[in-house]
């Protein structure tokens, strides 16, 4: 039995040798989403100014707009190109840090609200006496009768095949679920950093610091 466990743990450390494809996918999830909204930012820049000063209420609006705009487009560049990714996971981290605590904390984790409580990681954590797990098992209820009852109301005064033909309704909570996901995913990359082979790190250490 002891031969067999060492083996099948011998099959599993051989798997290392492709230890580089996790960092690579987190890199290649998450570089679209940082230029995407670097890009808007910069297209709507005065825009996002007014939102920082006057919903966010954050000091200095122009600079932070500029440096919130600058991290992402050129942190998601950098994240694609596997290049210095130490490095800009840690302004990336603290982006997503401001954001989680001045756009999304008042709304709690969700992104999109539950209607289900029955599938609601709430209902995990209410029995433990979680802050906040029960008001949001009955926040779900809420939730998903509002829903069923727009539903009802598109199904009588609208052609409903065709308003969800591309998805479904849902109420946007617009929580801290998804900055948290991403902050997790750059502390990954923080500590593993780019991968081999397939990024400039890489092949930038070897050239020099072998």
């Amino acid at each position: 039995m002891l031969n067999l466990a060492n083996k099948l743990q011998n099959v599993l450390d051989a798997c290392r040798r492709a230890d580089f494809l996790a960092p690579l996918a987190l890199r290649l999830y998450l570089a679209p989403i940082f230029i995407a909204v670097g890009v808007h930012k910069m297209n709507h820049f005065d825009d996002i100014v007014s939102w920082f000063q006057y919903s966010l209420h954050l000091p200095a609006p122009e600079v932070m707009a500029f440096l919130a705009t600058a991290t992402e487009l050129l942190g998601g560049v950098a994240l694609l190109a596997g290049f210095a990714v130490r490095w800009v996971a840690i302004p990336l981290m603290i982006t997503m840090i401001v954001a989680g605590y001045t756009a999304h904390w008042d709304n709690g984790w969700f992104a999109v609200a539950p209607s289900d409580p029955e599938t609601s990681i709430a209902g995990v954590l209410a029995p433990l006496g979680f802050p906040g797990a029960d008001e949001s098992l009955q926040n779900s209820q809420e939730v998903g009768k509002r829903l069923d009852r727009a539903r009802d109301i598109l199904r009588e005064n609208g052609n409903y095949s065709w308003l969800t033909e591309t998805g479904g309704f849902v109420v946007l909570n617009n929580g801290i679920e998804f900055a948290t996901t991403y902050f997790v995913m750059l502390l990954s990359l923080f500590f593993t950093g780019a991968g081999r082979f397939l990024s400039l790190d890489y092949w930038i250490a070897r050239k020099f610091r072998a």
